[in-house]
């Protein structure tokens, strides 16, 4: 009699970055889940592969069916594949892992399979990477993704968000970081056009820095390369109009 050969269950996960003019702060989108597995774990925003439907279109298809955000396919990147075999409690999933670029932060309202869902702070301390929200407080893995399986299998898969997704997060802000100079497609989620201010806050962020590290002339002239001043300025917030820019 033929093995029966059971298959994972694919989803695709995406983190989903955006940016808070308000307080001016890099935030991930983040939903509380309702249902099993992980009942009441929050969790960053995923979908089932589709039989019809490639991984991209399905990363963008869950931009639009959760927040209702339709965005290009430049706005979103293949992050990894996060496939251990303990990284679910039950039947066994394989995720696709995408990061998307978010230039509005729009107003979130829980949608089927979630009982909250929020646009939660990513915070540097101390090269550490922190979730910072009113219910929680998640020092995100600075380890290795072989030890970080074997801490799950220790505490019988009791991780801080559902899944592994604050491994996902991690390598998320590390391919981020990685990145910044030469692909610095964190910036879209700036918008089009951005102040050499706010870029440098979000270089910071992610290299666990204070702004007032970076040098905003040497910053301009050391990322020359990777975007370019448009010729408008913005004339929002107080003092004399800022220089806005343009990734090439």
């Amino acid at each position: 009699m033929p093995e029966i050969i059971s298959r994972p269950i694919v989803t695709v996960t995406n983190v989903i970055w955006s940016y808070d003019f308000t307080t001016e702060e890099v935030v991930v989108l983040l939903a509380k889940k309702a249902d099993e597995p992980f009942k009441g774990y929050w969790s960053l925003p995923e979908t089932f592969l589709r039989s019809t439907e490639d991984a991209d279109s399905a990363a963008l298809r869950l931009i639009s069916d959760k927040i209702g955000v339709q965005l290009d396919s430049f706005h979103t990147e293949q992050l990894a594949t996060f496939s251990s075999v303990v990284r679910t409690k039950s039947d066994r999933q394989l995720a696709l892992a995408y990061m998307s670029f978010l230039p509005k932060m729009p107003e979130l309202t829980p949608g089927v399979g979630a009982v909250n869902v929020a646009w939660v702070p990513v915070k540097a301390l101390q090269n550490n990477f922190y979730l910072v929200h009113p219910e929680f407080s998640i020092k995100l893995p600075n380890t290795t993704p072989n030890d970080f399986y074997q801490n799950l299998t220790v505490q019988s898969n009791q991780s801080q968000l559902a899944f592994d997704h604050e491994l996902i997060i991690q390598t998320a802000i590390t391919r981020v970081r990685n990145k910044l100079d030469y692909a610095p497609s964190i910036l879209r989620i700036l918008g089009n056009h951005f102040t050499l201010k706010n870029a440098r806050k979000i270089y910071a962020n992610f290299l666990g820095i204070s702004e007032s590290a970076i040098d905003n002339s040497n910053f301009r002239k050391t990322h020359d390369h990777l975007f370019f001043e448009t010729g408008a300025v913005t004339t929002v917030g107080k003092g004399r109009p800022a220089k806005l820019y343009q990734l090439k």
